[in-house]
Order: structure tokens, then C-alpha cells, then sequence
């Protein structure tokens, strides 16, 4: 019956992870952990949920990235150039996940993620003026044909990408929480490529963040390997859905989820 109930998990949090390219860790942590308190459960330490959801997430970010392949939404070279900063940030997260207590960090992260979800509301209020590009240049073709170019500094993205890498090994939030947001509020790139994205930059940083926990002992494999099975169909179905679904209504929907975060680590932060 556990397993059945880890199946279903793991298709909502990589359906949830694949729409808003999240990776859905959000889902997996605090899942574990209420699961923990059930019978039928082994007891779950959050080293453990962050550790297995780490694991898991990388099966959500490959299945929602062969997805977005096909609808030629990834932006393989940023999303390499992030990849170096956040690849080294995802393996010193796990590491220092192991030392990590503070109460206190938690709750303002939180209170942070919840500030970033209202930024989001007034995000593109401006007009697309004539803007001057440099370093890394961009350009998309979106749905109605037009061309949409984007552009940003590498070295400022990558130290970004570590900040992002490194919170995303040290919760099991695999990384786009924060990294959804800042390619739409810095980089400015469209919805749909930092989303796909975002999925690619997940699979990346979760299979190198995943190792820190793999050797550390971190991992529950039999609860991995229940919920790999939900987690990769719930990425390719949360891959669809985003092309399905109009740019506004994802933004909307990541606002939400990254208020979702914010309440789950403020309330983490005050009662752990």
C-alpha cells in the first residue's frame, strides 16, 4: 500500500515540477516527512527527504527535458553556462545539509520566497523597449512566430546558478525555485524557454547534488525507486501541459507554488 501511495506522490510533485520547472521537490520533502509519522512508513529524517527527493528529481528533470526537446523550448547553451555555477553549488548544498539545523535561515528564506512570488505579479508591467544586448545573446521564436531575444552576463549568471545550485542541494528543492524566477525577473527570458530550461539545469544539477547524498548514506532506495516510476510520467505530462497552457496562466501558477515554498519553509523555520 506504501507504494502505491509513493507512485502517486511522485507523478503529482513531477507533474507539479515538470508545468513550472520546479523539478518538484517541494512536493517530495514535506510529503517524506508527514509519511514518517504513518505506520506503515519507515522513519524519514530530513536528511533522508532530501536526499531520496534529490535522487528522484533527477528523473522528473530528464523525462520533462526530452519533452521540451521536442517542442524546442531548451536553451542548451544558458542552461550549460548556468550548469557550471550550479553543478559545484548542488554538491556543497548536500554537503553542508548534513551540518544544518538553523531554524532561523529557513524562515527567512521563506519569507524571501514568498516576497519573490508577489515580485512575479508586477513582473513586465514595462513595454519592451529598445534594449541594448550583450554578452550571451538569445533569440526564441514563440508559438505566433515572432522572434523574442534575450541576452545576460555569463559570469553574473553563474555565480546566480551556484547561489541556486547550493539551495537547491541543501532543501531537495531541485534548484528552479529559484531559478524559474530569476531568468524571468533578470534575465528576462521568456516563460516557456526558462521553464524548459530550468527542467534541464534540474536534471544536471540533481545528478551531481544526488551524489553528495548517495555517498553520505541519504538516500532511501526503496522509496526511490517507488517514486521514480510517477515522477518520470508526471514530468512529461506537466512538459505537455505547459505547452498547452497560456504564459500567463503559468506565471500565475508558479506564483502560487513559489508562495507554497515559502509557507512550507517559514512554517519549517518556526515549529522544527
Amino acid at each position: 500500500m506504501e507504494y502505491i501511495i509513493l507512485i502517486i506522490l511522485g507523478f503529482i510533485a513531477g507533474t507539479i515540477g515538470g508545468l513550472v520547472g520546479l523539478g518538484g521537490g517541494i512536493v517530495i520533502v514535506p510529503s517524506l516527512l508527514f509519511l514518517s509519522g504513518i505506520a506503515m512508513f519507515d522513519h524519514i529524517t530530513p536528511q533522508i527527504a532530501v536526499g531520496t527527493s534529490l535522487f528522484v528529481i533527477i528523473f522528473t528533470g530528464l523525462s520533462s527535458t526530452i519533452t521540451y526537446m521536442k517542442y524546442k523550448t531548451v536553451d542548451y547553451k544558458s542552461g550549460l553556462i548556468f550548469f557550471i555555477g550550479s553543478g559545484p553549488g548542488s554538491i556543497i548544498g548536500a554537503h553542508v545539509s548534513k551540518y544544518f539545523s538553523s531554524s532561523s535561515f529557513s524562515l527567512s528564506f521563506g519569507i524571501f520566497m514568498i516576497l519573490l512570488s508577489l515580485s512575479l505579479m508586477i513582473k513586465k508591467k514595462e513595454k519592451t523597449a529598445e534594449k541594448k544586448h550583450i554578452g550571451v545573446i538569445r533569440t526564441f521564436q514563440n508559438d505566433e512566430g515572432n522572434d523574442y531575444t534575450y541576452s545576460y552576463q555569463p559570469i553574473f549568471g553563474i555565480a546566480i546558478a551556484f547561489v541556486v545550485g547550493f539551495l537547491g542541494g541543501l532543501f531537495g528543492i531541485g534548484g528552479g525555485s529559484l531559478m524559474v524566477p530569476a531568468m524571468l525577473l533578470i534575465f528576462l527570458f521568456p516563460t516557456r524557454v526558462a521553464v524548459a530550461t530550468s527542467m534541464f539545469i534540474i536534471f544536471l544539477s540533481s545528478v551531481t547534488g544526488s551524489l553528495g547524498h548517495v555517498i553520505s548514506g541519504h538516500v532511501n532506495w526503496l522509496y526511490a525507486l517507488a517514486l521514480i516510476p510517477g515522477a518520470w510520467y508526471g514530468g512529461k505530462l506537466g512538459a505537455i501541459i505547459n505547452k498547452k497552457m497560456n504564459t500567463k496562466t503559468i506565471v500565475v501558477i508558479l506564483r502560487l507554488v513559489l508562495i507554497l515554498i515559502g509557507l512550507r519553509l517559514v512554517y519549517q523555520g518556526i515549529f522544527s
